[in-house]
């Protein structure tokens, strides 16, 4: 078995389409394709259903595949482990983010780390806290900008900031033309909350919060993310708690506003691989923590 049948095999498992994965790695398909059937007559199964429609992964395939991306992964970690020990350069950052911090931090954390390593190469990912937290842990990621976790293992987290949510209330709503908002006052109105296929840290906290509030009751619709509540909330249909950013957002149909005694706040911040040398560097996680003294200055 070679490594770059390995490589190849992820791209196909990726891509789901030989031709596709073929100019990704920049080969001919007939030589991938080659590369495959010798994968699976050595592993003696096969890995792909293949049809003229469409190409799957078999539960074999499956399997292999989660083991290949982990030891494609440890052989990079282990190359710039090397290079790093060697006095290498860093050569490539990729960062996960969750959206909020690309609305924000992250334009400021780029920007530094251009400055500092003009010659490095940067990707950004996006997805939620879990996502990319696996991306760190399998060494896919370096850095992510996540919701707060615990020092568990390897991973590593710093706090940078609290991201405010406000009552996301529309236009035709009576409440939209009040000067002062009051708990009792949600008790008369349909709730709009997160309702994600995985509890989010987003989700157990509005949770919490409904239930210390007393207003799980009044929840009537539920979504998967910030764009689709604030559409449900622009629509007439509830009303929903949504962070600050959303007042960036073009043509909204809704206002923010505050409601008094209750501050909804759900932190952000970095998060890394101890064991990751590009993301261990004292500079890069110092860079990081400037964005916290910042945003108290």
């Amino acid at each position: 078995m070679e490594l770059r049948q390995l490589t190849y095999f992820k791209a196909v498992a990726e891509e789901l389409h030989f031709g596709r994965a073929a100019a990704r790695m920049r080969i001919a398909q007939p030589a991938l394709s080659n590369h495959v059937m010798s994968l699976e007559r050595e592993l003696g199964c096969p890995l792909f259903i293949r049809s003229t429609r469409r190409v799957e992964l078999t539960r074999a395939g499956e399997t292999f595949y989660d083991r290949c991306v982990r030891i494609l992964s440890d052989i990079d970690l282990t190359t710039e482990l090397t290079r790093a020990a060697g006095g290498s350069r860093i050569r490539q950052i990729r960062i996960g983010s969750i959206y909020p911090a690309t609305m924000g931090m992250l334009p400021t954390f780029l920007a530094k780390i251009a400055r500092k390593y003009p010659d490095v190469r940067i990707h950004i990912a996006s997805g939620n806290t879990g996502e990319i937290i696996r991306g760190l842990e399998t060494g896919q990621l370096n850095l992510g900008f996540i919701r707060p976790v615990e020092n568990i293992g390897s991973l590593r987290f710093v706090s940078l900031a609290h991201e405010r949510y406000y009552l996301a209330v529309g236009h035709a709503n009576p409440l939209a033309a009040r000067e002062e908002i009051t708990i009792d006052d949600l008790r008369t109105q349909k709730i709009i909350a997160f309702n994600r296929q995985n509890l989010s840290f987003s989700e157990r906290y509005f949770n919490e919060k409904f239930a210390e509030y007393e207003l799980t009751a009044n929840i009537a619709f539920s979504c998967d993310d910030t764009y689709a509540l604030v559409s449900l909330v622009s629509a007439g249909l509830g009303i929903g708690f949504a962070p600050e950013w959303t007042l960036d957002l073009p043509n909204r149909g809704f206002e923010l506003k505050k409601v008094s005694g209750i501050d909804f706040r759900i932190g952000l911040g970095i998060a890394w691989n101890r064991e990751d040398p590009t993301a261990g560097r004292d500079d890069i996680v110092d860079i990081a923590r400037s964005l916290a003294r910042a945003g108290r200055q």
